[in-house]
């Protein structure tokens, strides 16, 4: 049994924020229930190519975007802009423990499926909402998606290459971090509010927002403008507070090397064959490193690219200073590392036999994670859970099927 097993989620969210909390949830046990569109389903059932293929290599109609976020649920089409169909899901939230949603600032209220119209029937029942600038404020009624946020919350304003340099200008993260961060805050929360209800007992509201979990995961690049009133530079692969932390070439490609103290620096110039470094005025100090990196950094890539990736990094291992190789997906697929801890997992799956994904990092010894299901088709739960949880007959599910309802 998952260390949720006991609980029963109502996933109203489509995208990415929304469906990676309610996937962490079912990972760890609890019943996930995701409402969808009829006919079309969650929007990222459609952002392909790559779909997954069939055993004879044919496309099928799940695009891999949807399968990163949907494992472990149950679908069931619901149409709820008409009213059986808000009847449905008020009774399908009046038997939850948890609601998912990502709907605008008050989008779901025109259908009686807000908190405060759900929680007088439910009155345990914590609704997550999450969106892109929060429930007040000047911006909540606007649309918000990750890039943007990535934008507007400052991030792009840190990452790419420093002015002046080749390729200059502003980047967003290769993945959609923001939406990624959002979903773990929301799962932080939504546990936080169920130790509550265990221990005061009642449900709560929680409001999530893109733009606050941005600003928040600038971390330390934030408060070192907030302490100085400076605002930080793109600094491309360099980190604004330690030296030496970023990329060097190699005799055959790039490494990473992340100096973390004084020590290691002193171990990585024995290795370099410049132990003179380490006493260097300039430089036996990451505080005197990070003041003259202008110097330094030169110095160790003329070093560097007389030796091989492997070469730097199995000495460097030896001698205790961190680094690594700079890997593509294939590689870091093939790591013996991620090999050791499972990273890929494949699941059963209706239309390709399997279905490839990536494994949960979460590592419980007592509660361990569970693969229970592969993303599932659009719609492919509904009888069964309308009747289990809602008690319904196999006529009256049939009926709505006819009508255009489910």
């Amino acid at each position: 049994m998952g260390a949720l097993s006991h609980l029963r989620v109502l996933d109203l969210s489509r995208v990415l924020a929304g469906p990676w909390a309610g996937q962490i949830l079912a990972d760890l046990g609890a019943e996930v229930i995701k409402v969808e569109r009829p006919g079309n389903g969650d929007d990222t059932r459609a952002w392909g190519p790559p779909f997954l293929k069939d055993a004879y290599g044919e496309n099928t109609s799940e695009a891999a975007y949807y399968l990163s976020a949907n494992r472990n649920k149950q679908s069931v089409t619901i149409d709820f802009t008409r009213p059986k169909g808000q009847a449905l899901v008020r009774e399908l939230a009046a038997k939850s423990d948890i609601l998912i949603e990502n709907f605008k600032v008050g989008g779901l209220a025109a259908y009686g499926l807000d908190y405060e119209s759900l929680k007088v029937a439910n009155p345990n029942l914590i609704y997550c909402s999450i969106t892109g600038f929060g429930q007040t404020g000047p911006y909540a009624k606007r649309a918000g998606y990750d890039f943007m946020i990535q934008g507007l919350g400052g991030l792009m304003s840190l990452t790419g290459q420093p002015e002046g340099d080749e390729g200059a200008g502003p980047v967003k993260v290769g993945v959609a971090l923001t939406d990624i961060l959002t979903g773990l805050y929301s799962t932080v929360a939504i546990l936080a509010a169920l130790a509550h209800r265990e221990q005061v007992g009642g449900g709560q509201h929680i409001d999530m927002a893109l733009l606050d979990v941005q600003v928040a995961c600038l971390a330390n690049q934030a408060m070192n403008y907030l302490t100085t009133g400076s605002a930080p530079k793109r600094l491309g692969n360099a980190h604004p507070n330690i030296v030496p932390y970023q990329d060097f070439p190699t005799a055959d490609g790039d490494f990473i090397l992340t100096v973390g103290n004084d020590g290691q620096f002193r171990k990585f110039a024995e290795v370099a064959g410049q132990p003179q470094w380490a006493d260097d005025v300039r430089f036996a100090t990451n505080k005197l490193r990070v003041a003259n990196r202008a110097e330094l950094i030169p110095l160790i890539r003329q070093a560097t690219v007389f030796k091989t990736t492997a070469q730097w990094v199995t000495q460097l291992e030896q001698a205790g200073v961190p680094c690594g190789p700079i890997n593509d997906l294939a590689q870091m697929f093939a790591d013996p590392q991620v090999k050791a801890r499972g990273l890929a997992i494949e699941l059963p799956h209706v239309l390709a036999g399997l279905v490839p994904q990536v494994a949960s990092p979460i590592r419980l010894s007592e509660t361990p994670v569970e693969y229970r299901n592969a993303p599932p088709l659009l719609g492919e739960h509904t009888a069964d859970v309308l009747q289990r949880v809602l008690g319904m007959d196999a006529s009256a599910v049939s009926a709505l099927q006819e009508s255009g309802v489910l």
